[in-house]
């Protein structure tokens, strides 16, 4: 009992005697008696709520425990028998228990033997699935790992290929698909932190193909600029291949009856030709010689990383300085056309390139930027070609540079560019072209002219008179019907000077052509470059050619009859630019051709030059006059000096007289310079003789020089009146020495008191006598006379002419002091 309650157990039934209510939870059984788990309290309760409780409990205890073991008694009692026969039966059993104890062991141990190679085994199935567990968990995780590894091993061989933007896409699916799936792995963190580094490392190789693009592109631009105006020329040929089908096929042509454009056309379209059969197989673009990838690729990873802007202003502030660089030209340019061409071709490359991006990328360049670019450029380039072209001298050089410039233009207008500053630049070169053109024929002019023999055309048969009037167009109706041979009335000269003067306005329009200009502009144009060759340079190298020592009279005389018939091919030369403009004379603002003007003033400059070359040899004759002033007597006969000079003059103007005249206009030309020169030269000789008497060297002068003098200028008087030029009227000629012949008279006659009565009248017999002149030849004699006569003083008719002498002296200075100053 007290094993029971200090094991705090107790049977129910016991503790319901004793009358306790308890929550009691069954704990065991033993046999048919159920044992109950009482709690601490129960005890406590029965020690506490009542005096004798405990004795009481002891009491009941006792009892209760005595019935159970009545009870005991009871039940081992009736089990008691059977016991017995189990005890029997165990003891019956014993023996077979005992040998199926071996039968077992020896089983147990057999199977033991035969187990241990089941365990074995079983312990490798379980090994193996431990293994094939751990297997399928890698290769869940390797599954899910495997598209990480092969999505970075796609991008290590992106990298290797260069494949940057690819490479860029594929490390965006890593980071947004593939890395969230393993991140939890270490290689998975390594992957990532790679990442920015292998961009890093595209940016810097992208921007690497970048430059060298770039540079490649700066050494190749000339190839891109000659290829693309080379397909620009080419398409320009065909357009006017097209318009000479179109205007052959409705019967009209820009040149009529001139043969030399077509032949100049084909001369020019012939290397272009030669060239496009060259080039025949394969048209190349600038895709063809450019691989504009690098661009592409750079500006896609630059997209993808979002940084587009800085690539944008990296790679147009590069353009900018390859710009700067391409628009610098060599110092030597404008000596070769190959260093234009160079200069050319590199920028047609550059904006060929730009053009190119400008449509095939979106942002990279935009159209302002383009515009801009080239505005600044061209400002540039035009700046550079007005400084170089002003060195040029070679009119060839020139020409071939417009027609870069115009290949130049017509290029860069494909692409879009505006070129009207361009084709004005072409106006101002195309001024300096026909400077350099003028002096160019200036020096044919001048070569012409020396090689003139300044002698008329000799003509023996037919076949040289057509070939002259094939080359100068010459119409006389009486000179055809002479018979050969016969002479036309210029000389060399003038068919050549003909022929060149088509030359310069066949050069002139080359010119003119492709400057999208009209024929209206192109014939205006024409007119005013000729009109420059007449006026400034062929009158300039006339003008030169007169003035030469070595020209003399009868050249002067051919070179008059020479500007009259170039003058008169003037409307020639005007009707060959009208055929070759088609624009009619009769237009209103038709510009005419200044070749009147040009060569009558030749005219008027050889004119003169013949009278100044007769009056220098006038002069040439006076200096070898050797007066004796103070002779008493003459000797009877005029100067040898003066019979030489009018010789001279009588032959001259007899070369004058007899020059070939072919028409009433050259005689009459001829006349009238001979008219005019021999006036010239008699009015010259008077006044040159007039200055010698009035030489302030010259102190004293005779009267026997006087007489001498006087017969002089008998002399010439005689020469005047025998008419040695025809066509004078009445004594016109002898009115030369009119002034001479009255001063003269007036001191052989001695004839002071009419002169001093009749001076200031009209009708004075010598009118022509200034008192200043005769004042200065009286006291030229007044004092000859003094010292002739000093012992003739004491004769009468001496004493009085000294008088008398003196008395005029008086006279004349009192009427000298009255004229007006």
């Amino acid at each position: 009992m007290k094993r029971l309650l200090g094991m705090e157990m107790i049977e129910k039934g016991l503790l319901e005697e004793m009358g306790l209510e308890l929550n009691l939870k069954p704990w065991a059984t033993d046999g048919g008696a159920h044992f109950w788990e009482v709690p601490k309290t129960a005890f406590r309760s029965v020690y506490d709520d009542q005096p004798n409780a405990h004795k009481k409990f002891m009491e009941k205890l006792d009892a209760c425990i005595r019935n159970h073991d009545k009870e005991i008694e009871k039940m081992c009692n009736f089990h008691h028998q059977g016991f017995v026969d189990a005890i029997t039966e165990l003891l019956k059993v014993r023996t077979d228990a005992e040998k199926l104890k071996v039968q077992v062991t020896d089983t147990n141990r057999r199977f033991q033997d035969a187990g241990k190679e089941v365990i074995v085994q079983t312990e490798d199935i379980i090994r193996c699935r431990i293994q094939q567990r751990n297997i399928t968990t890698v290769v869940e995780k390797l599954q899910l790992c495997l598209p990480v590894l092969e999505m970075y091993s796609k991008l290590k061989e992106q990298m290797s290929a260069k494949r940057y933007y690819s490479a860029l896409k594929t490390m965006e699916q890593l980071e947004n698909v593939y890395f969230p799936r393993v991140s939890q792995y270490r290689f998975c963190q390594l992957m990532i932190e790679n990442l920015p580094k292998l961009r890093e490392d595209i940016k810097e190789i992208s921007m690497s193909d970048l430059k060298d693009f770039l540079e490649s592109i700066r050494k190749h631009s000339d190839k891109i600029g000659e290829t693309a105006m080379k397909q620009a020329q080419q398409q320009k040929l065909f357009s006017v291949i097209l318009q000479k089908q179109n205007n052959v096929k409705f019967g009209k042509t820009m040149y009529i009856n001139d043969r030399i454009p077509e032949e100049r056309s084909e001369i020019v379209l012939k290397p272009v030709f030669e060239e496009e059969d060259e080039n025949e197989e394969e048209v190349l673009t600038v895709q063809d010689l450019v691989d504009f990838s690098p661009v592409y690729r750079c500006l896609h990873i630059y997209s993808v990383l979002g940084d587009e802007e800085t690539f944008e202003n990296y790679y147009r502030k590069q353009r900018k300085k390859q710009a700067r660089l391409v628009l610098q030209p060599q110092s030597n340019m404008h000596e070769t056309v190959d260093g234009y061409r160079r200069y050319f071709t590199q920028i047609v490359g550059f904006f060929v390139v730009e053009d190119h991006i400008l449509h095939v990328t979106q942002g990279l360049v935009t159209r302002a930027y383009t515009d801009e670019l080239w505005n600044m450029a061209l400002s540039k380039i035009i700046a550079v070609l007005r400084a170089h072209s002003s060195y040029c001298t070679d009119p060839d050089l020139v020409l071939e540079l417009k027609n870069l410039i115009v290949i130049f233009a017509d290029t860069l207008q494909g692409y879009g560019f505006p070129v009207n500053r361009l084709f004005d630049l072409l106006f101002e070169i195309r001024d300096q072209y026909n400077e350099t053109l003028l002096k160019k024929w200036a020096g044919v002019f001048r070569d012409i002219f020396e090689e003139d023999n300044y002698s008329p055309i000799p003509i023996v048969n037919e076949e040289e008179y057509k070939t002259v009037i094939s080359k100068f167009p010459f119409q006389d109706p009486d000179l055809e019907k002479q018979s050969f041979p016969k002479k036309l009335p210029m000389s060399q000269s003038v068919p050549h000077i003909y022929i060149q003067v088509k030359e310069f306005i066949y050069a002139s329009l080359k010119f003119s052509e492709s400057l999208h200009r009209s024929s209206t502009e192109i014939d205006d144009m024409l007119r005013k470059s000729t009109n420059l060759l007449l006026t400034r340079t062929l009158s300039s190298c006339l003008l030169n050619l007169i003035k030469k020592p070595h020209i003399g009279l009868t050249e002067l005389v051919q070179i008059i009859i020479n500007t009259t018939h170039l003058e008169q091919a003037c409307k020639y030369l005007e009707d060959f630019i009208t055929n070759i403009t088609n624009i009619s004379q009769e237009t209103v603002h038709t510009t005419r051709l200044y070749g009147l003007s040009t060569f009558k003033d030749a005219r008027h400059a050889a004119e003169g030059e013949i009278y100044t070359k007769l009056n220098q040899k006038i002069d040439e004759f006076v200096q070898l006059a050797d007066y004796d002033w103070t002779m008493s007597e003459p000797d009877g006969r005029a100067s040898g000096y003066l019979m030489d000079l009018i010789n001279f003059l009588r032959s001259i103007f007899q070369v004058f007289t007899h020059l070939p005249t072919n028409s009433n206009d050259h005689a009459a030309m001829s006349g009238k310079v001979a008219q005019t020169a021999c006036m010239s030269a008699c009015q010259h000789l008077s006044t040159s003789l007039m200055q010698m008497l009035l030489d302030s060297e010259l102190k004293q002068i005779s009267m026997g020089a006087v007489q001498q003098f006087n017969l002089d200028v008998i002399q010439c008087e005689l020469f005047a009146s025998s008419e040695p030029v025809p066509g004078f009227q009445g004594d016109t000629l002898q009115l030369a020495f009119i002034d001479l012949r009255q001063l003269l008279d007036l001191f052989m006659v001695w004839d002071w008191s009419t002169y001093l009565a009749d001076y200031g009248q009209p009708a004075s017999k010598y009118l022509r006598v200034n008192p200043n002149t005769a004042l200065t030849l009286l006291e030229k004699m007044k004092d000859t006379s003094k010292k002739n006569n000093i012992f003739a003083q004491f004769r009468k008719n001496d004493r009085d002419k000294q008088k008398l002498i003196e008395t005029v002296v008086k006279q004349l200075r009192s009427l000298v002091n009255e004229l007006p100053d």
